[in-house]
C-alpha cells in the first residue's frame, strides 16, 4: 500500500541539523493502527520513501504529538532541490501493508 503526503521540510535545531519531513496526525493514527504488527525499534516503520524521482528506503518514527517524522537525508535533499521550509509530496509505500 501507498499514501502520498503533503508538508513542509523543517530543519532540527540541534547539532547535526538533521532535515524531517512530518506525516500528519489523521495520516499517521491510520500508519499506526494498520502496521501496529510491523512497529520496530522506538516505534519506528520501515517504508520505501520517494520525493519526485528519488526513491529510498528508511524507516518513520512515532513522535510523542501522534504524528510520524520521515527523515530526508542530504543526498535526497540535493538530488530533488529541496531546502527548509519547502512544501513537498511524499510518497510512502508499506510493502507487508494490506490496507
Amino acid at each position: 500500500m501507498a499514501l502520498k503526503v503533503k508538508g513542509k521540510v523543517w530543519r532540527y535545531p540541534g547539532f547535526g541539523g538533521w532535515h524531517f519531513f512530518t506525516v500528519g496526525k489523521r495520516t499517521s493514527s491510520r500508519i499506526k493502527s494498520t502496521m501496529k504488527g510491523q512497529l520496530r525499534g522506538f516505534g519506528s516503520i520501515r517504508t520505501k520513501a520517494r520525493i519526485g524521482t528519488t526513491e529510498w528506503s528508511t524507516s518513520i518514527f512515532p513522535t510523542k504529538e501522534g504524528t510520524y517524522l520521515l527523515p530526508l537525508k542530504a543526498s535526497v535533499r540535493h538530488k530533488e532541490g529541496i531546502d527548509m521550509g519547502d512544501l513537498v509530496v511524499v510518497r510512502l509505500e508499506f510493502p507487508s501493508w494490506n490496507g
